[in-house]
């Protein structure tokens, strides 16, 4: 039986352990957006998954912050990876965050706001978050571009079942137009978009590990095909010493009015 779309039961371990993060340089400029200093924010990652995201902001030293995660999955792994930072993990939705009105100085989804319904998330937002509090969205897609093997994996993959659509993939579906719905939604002003690439220096393991943690491909694949898939980038890059993955981190950062 396929993985129901959306759903990331099974593939926290390996989301945790191979998932890539996000440009330092995109994310520092988004927290410069605030009124604040960064060790005064309060902070909420919503659809947090297993805190790759609210990781980097403890990182960066925002030393109040809420994880929001749905996936009972998901978030035992967030907990489990998380307990010696300043990490509150919480059950909830970005539809239903269940946190207190106009408390929050940011509110972030990271690779997690295109699974949400927009005008309710939004909606949400807008409770939560102090009067010139932000909303920060980002996602993290692939450049393959000019890397033989990886285009020679995803026409493969394309192969498989030609009209996949990536659900998350940061360049399409919700980003098209971003900036004009945050803008024209009645909450938000000043939405600034930034983006900046970085690259990643993976082992095949953990380049084989990525695919294994993706939610999209598996669901529209199905298990067979996603099993032929996986031989066959098992296969392309066993020989390989490292493999270069480049991202391009794309954020867009909206203040409430």
């Amino acid at each position: 039986m396929s993985l129901p779309l959306g759903d990331f039961s099974g593939l926290a371990d390996a989301y945790a352990r191979f998932r890539p993060d996000y440009s330092h340089s995109v994310v520092l400029a988004t927290l410069a957006l605030l009124d604040r200093p960064i060790e005064e924010v309060q902070a909420v990652d919503v659809g947090a998954g297993t805190g790759i995201f609210t990781a980097m902001l403890a990182d960066f030293g925002v030393r109040r912050i809420t994880a929001i995660e749905p996936n009972d999955d998901m978030r035992r792994v967030g907990k489990a990876q998380s307990i010696s930072t300043p990490v509150t993990w919480l059950t909830g939705r970005a539809e239903e965050t269940g946190l207190p009105d106009a408390t929050y100085d940011w509110v972030s989804m990271a690779s997690s706001f295109h699974w949400a319904d927009f005008d309710a998330a939004v909606n949400e937002f807008n409770r939560i978050l102090k009067p010139g509090g932000r909303f920060v969205c980002l996602w993290n897609p692939r450049h393959i571009q000019d890397n033989p093997m990886l285009e020679e994996i995803e026409a493969f993959l394309y192969s498989l079942k030609p009209g996949l659509q990536r659900k998350s993939s940061g360049k399409g579906g919700i980003t098209e137009g971003l900036s004009e719905r945050l803008q024209s939604c009645g909450f938000f002003d000043d939405v600034v978009f930034l983006e900046g690439p970085h690259t990643i220096e993976m082992s095949p393991e953990r380049y084989v590990g990525v695919w294994k943690s993706v939610n999209d491909v598996r669901a529209q694949l199905g298990e067979s095909e996603f099993k032929k898939f996986l031989s066959f980038v098992e296969e392309k890059t066993a020989k390989s010493g490292t493999i270069s993955c480049s991202y391009l981190t794309r954020a867009w950062s909206a203040r409430k009015q």
